[in-house]
């Protein structure tokens, strides 16, 4: 399983100058690079590389590896789409594999080529970045972010084999309770929401002054309500593992395909929120965490699992007493609705999982 370290250098203030130059240096000559291949209508890889490399290294200050990081980084650029000429941010990100690039971990240092010539640069990290480190492999991307260096490894994580489960924890996704499972534990989303209502506000009246300084506090406040639902989303996601890692159990998720057209939002609030919900972020942490473990995820049709009684499996509209109320107008049965519905989905995945369905990543 393949993921990211993502590591903070500390240059001193000439390396820093040097690592910025090389990425000025290096995206100019991404630009020369992609103006060559659309004056030939050249976008593969290794043809461009023909093309352009002598060319280009007569022109700038770049090793060859880097030039042919480079040359790479053009013609990723055009695989979506080549009817537009691509161009590239001065500090873009770079990659650098282990010819212009060596970790020394014992020491938390790098020495990385630059246009001013190798550089020993330390970084720092912390427990879990480290453990990824022990299995890094292939290239790290140098991004220049917020006037900080980070460098990206890809780290080649060996993956557990998939333990025996006794059973199926299911999990139901949503916007006022963000998560629901089938034991009952609710997950409330009120602390994201407010701070959802917190920042919309505080921007727009940042907005309306204009100001010098609101412009700067904008740009201050930038992506931290992201960063706050990001973490929110890790901590339930690790949480939901660890039980079912502990209760010797699979987890059971939504089928998140066209959720937002299944989904319905009237009006310019529940619009909002129902943007706001980043439950593709919180199944994807919730799959990779899970497969670190050896925990089986199985993707299952979420349709009705809100209105289907999980007693005795009456399905009607009108089991829906309330937005936060089950109950079945057949048995009787009442729970809150999430939970329900996160009974359901984890019958549904042992029906899949007994007829040979196999799980989802």
């Amino acid at each position: 399983m393949k993921l990211t370290a993502q590591i903070k250098l500390n240059p001193t203030s000439e390396q820093h100058a040097a690592l910025l130059a090389t990425l000025a240096e290096a995206n100019a000559a991404c630009d020369a690079i992609s103006a060559i291949a659309w004056q030939a209508r050249e976008f593969r890889r290794i043809p461009l590389q023909k093309i352009s490399y002598h060319q280009v290294k007569d022109s700038f200050r770049l090793g060859a590896q880097i030039l042919v990081r480079c040359i790479a980084k053009v013609a990723d650029a055009y695989t979506l789409d080549r009817n537009v000429k691509r161009t590239f941010r001065p500090h873009g990100a770079i990659a650098f594999d282990d010819r212009n690039l060596s970790w020394y971990t014992d020491k938390q240092a790098v020495s990385i080529w630059t246009v001013e010539g190798r550089q020993h640069v330390p970084y720092s990290l912390g427990e879990h970045q480290q453990q990824l480190l022990l299995f890094r492999k292939g290239e790290s991307d140098l991004v220049y972010h917020k006037g900080a260096f980070y460098l990206l490894a890809v780290c080649d994580v060996p993956e557990p084999d998939e333990q025996q489960m006794d059973g199926v924890l299911g999990v139901d996704l949503g916007i006022v309770n963000l998560v629901s499972d089938s034991d009952g534990e609710i997950y409330q989303g009120g602390e994201v929401e407010r701070k959802r209502h917190w920042y919309t506000r505080r921007r727009a009246a940042l907005q309306s002054v204009g100001t010098k300084s609101a412009k700067r506090r904008l740009r201050q406040m930038s992506g931290r309500q992201k960063r706050f639902q990001k973490d929110t989303n890790h901590r339930i996601s690790k949480r939901l593992v660890a039980k079912a890692e502990r209760t010797k159990r699979a987890i059971a998720v939504e089928e998140l395909t066209h959720i937002r057209q299944r989904t319905r939002a009237r009006g310019p609030e529940q619009r909002a929120r129902h943007s706001n919900w980043a439950f593709a972020q919180l199944r994807q942490f919730i799959s990779y965490k899970a497969q670190r473990a050896g925990v089986p995820v199985v993707a299952v049709d979420p349709r009705n699992t809100s209105r289907t009684c999980a007693v005795c499996g009456h399905c009607e509209q009108a089991n829906r007493r309330s937005q936060a109320e089950f109950c079945c107008v057949v048995c009787g049965h009442k729970a809150p609705a999430d939970v329900n519905a996160a009974i359901n989905i984890s019958n549904r995945a042992a029906c899949q999982t007994a007829y040979g369905v196999q799980p989802s990543g």
